[in-house]
């Protein structure tokens, strides 16, 4: 599985931004996806997940309410809509995947993913 990850970029606080992570290599239906970030001197914390089924859905406490997490099955593809930046959102952005069986209390963490993509930076300026 190759994960593709793209969209991030640099904006004012207050601004918006849509992460996109494309898989190929294999179907993700039945995989779990995260995202994660990590700043400089900063360990990678999980920002959101949604499994298989979209109905198990999570964030991050400081992202909630700002940030929306969706797939589309047919393309394969994660999303991460992100509202409302903060300084503090400013990380390079991972996607992840992790095929049946993810602890769902566990979601954020990096250990229980078997993929990654390559990472997109995203910065917030004040």
């Amino acid at each position: 599985v190759q994960l593709q990850a793209s969209g991030g970029g640099s904006v004012h606080a207050g601004g918006s931004l849509n992460l996109s992570c494309v898989a190929s290599g294999r179907n993700l239906e039945y995989y779990s996806l995260g995202w994660f970030r990590q700043a400089p001197g900063k360990e990678r914390e999980g920002v959101s997940c949604i499994g298989s089924s979209v109905r198990e859905v999570f964030y991050h406490e400081s992202v909630k309410g700002r940030f929306n997490i969706s797939r589309d099955y047919a393309r394969n593809t994660v999303y991460l809509q992100m509202n409302s930046l903060k300084p503090e959102d400013t990380a390079v952005y991972y996607c992840a995947a992790r095929a049946a069986g993810l602890i769902l209390s566990a979601w954020n963490s990096a250990n229980q993913y078997d993929y990654w993509g390559q990472g997109t930076q995203v910065t917030v300026s004040s």
